[in-house]
């Protein structure tokens, strides 16, 4: 879908995605330190983001939808906090050498050369001793969970993420993990999701 479709899409007055912040983001970060900057990168409505803040970073929020970040930044200043939002292409946008202490990629599914692309200049992005997080739909979940994107071509493994940072970090924990969902009749599925968190070098 490309930036008409998600601004078409977040549109409307109700949140597409929760207000609360993602289950493994919460989970992972909740005990590290808010050092300086962090990055949600693919940050939608800002529900991780905004959590960010709220914790006590500095944060920049990056996407190509402006209606997604006019939400956001609406949504923070509700809650008492600020985003400094990024509108830009993924695909073309990459982060200054070194400028962030936490940079998060949540459930960010792109044409793997694409991904690929995208995750390194992340993990450039990242100073040394900082943290790296991404959480995405895992390529086993159309098979084996429920939900998210159904094209292979767009999924991934935690170990195929893990892979492409080794070079610029320490992975501290690389996954498939699983989380609780309802299905569209309010039923309860089990989708499963690659989780990798590292610490630049």
């Amino acid at each position: 879908m490309d930036a008409a479709g998600w601004d078409e899409r977040y549109r409307g007055s109700e949140l597409v995605w929760k207000a609360e912040p993602n289950r493994f983001v919460e989970e992972e970060l909740a005990d590290l330190k808010p050092t300086g900057r962090a990055v949600d990168i693919a940050a939608g409505e800002g529900r991780n983001a905004i959590w960010l803040a709220e914790q006590g970073w500095d944060v920049d929020a990056v996407d190509f939808s402006a209606v997604a970040l006019e939400k956001a930044e609406r949504l923070a200043a509700e809650q008492g906090v600020r985003l400094r939002s990024v509108r830009a292409d993924l695909t073309v946008w990459a982060p200054p050498e070194g400028a962030y202490d936490l940079s998060l990629i949540s459930y960010l599914h792109l044409p793997w050369a694409q991904m690929t692309q995208v995750l390194r200049q992340t993990a450039n992005g990242v100073r040394k001793g900082g943290t790296l997080l991404l959480v995405g739909h895992h390529a086993a979940n159309p098979e084996h969970g429920h939900g998210g994107p159904q094209d292979p071509r767009v999924l991934y493994t935690a170990e195929q993420v893990a892979d492409l940072w080794r070079p610029y970090a320490d992975i501290l924990r690389a996954e498939a993990v699983t989380r609780p969902v309802t299905d569209s009749e309010g039923g309860s599925r089990t989708a499963v999701d690659a989780l990798v968190r590292a610490v630049r070098r």
